[in-house]
Order: structure tokens, then C-alpha cells, then sequence
């Protein structure tokens, strides 16, 4: 097998991932997936697809991942890997649907406007 690679967003982070045949290694910028994400949660976010279809061990993971939080971008890295695992083996698109891997998260910072302290936030308004 080949380098499989695939890109996941969410927020303003990006998640670039390149899958390849190994033990289950994932790496994070140079980082062990603990030591990137310390929260037990946060893994557990990141390895779903793995999980779900019982790949953990099968492939090695390389991530390059920047912008966003440590939430976002844990969201990043799992819609990644879920379309890496769908470019590998086309069949698990359903499953993973139907999970809600596949389906990238629009929701985006509303910018904010002038004359207003934030985006819908208005000053303080009084006739008197």
C-alpha cells in the first residue's frame, strides 16, 4: 500500500494525514498522539474511525496539523482520517457515515462588525 493522504477541517484548524501500513502509530508533528493530546477525551475523539472499524492497529498515521484549538483540531485530525480510511477501502463510507465522520463541520467565527463591541453584540442602548 501506498502513502494514502487526506485533509480535515474544523474551525480554522487543518489536519494534512498520511496513512500508511504499520502497528497503530499515530504521530502528531513529531509528538506521540499522548503527548499531543494529553486529554484522554481528546484521543479517544481522534482514534473513533480506528475504532469503529477496527483498524487501530493496522496503519500507521503521520499528521501535520496547525490552526484552531486543541478541540478543533482533534475534529480536524478524526474527519481526516475517516477520509483517508474511505480512500483505502470505499465500503466503510457508509458505516462511517452514518456515525457523522464523514460530514465536515461548517460552523465557522462569525466576523465582527463595526459599531458593534462583537458580532451580533450591541452597545448599550438607552433613549433617556
Amino acid at each position: 500500500m501506498a502513502v494514502i493522504n487526506a485533509l480535515g477541517r474544523r474551525k480554522s484548524a487543518v489536519a494534512r494525514v498520511y496513512v500508511t501500513e504499520g502497528t497503530g502509530k499515530i504521530t502528531i508533528n513529531k509528538k506521540d498522539l499522548t503527548e499531543y493530546f494529553p486529554s484522554p477525551i481528546l484521543q479517544f475523539v481522534v482514534k473513533q474511525p480506528l475504532a469503529l472499524l477496527d483498524v487501530a492497529e493496522k496503519y500507521d498515521i503521520k499528521v501535520n496539523i496547525f490552526g484552531g484549538g486543541y478541540t478543533g483540531q482533534s475534529q480536524a485530525l478524526r474527519l481526516a482520517i475517516a477520509r483517508a480510511l474511505v480512500k483505502i477501502n470505499a465500503e466503510d463510507k457508509k458505516a462511517l457515515r452514518a456515525n457523522g465522520f464523514m460530514t465536515r463541520d461548517p460552523r465557522e467565527v462569525e466576523r465582527k462588525k463595526p459599531g458593534q463591541p462583537k458580532a451580533r453584540r450591541r452597545f448599550q442602548f438607552s433613549k433617556r
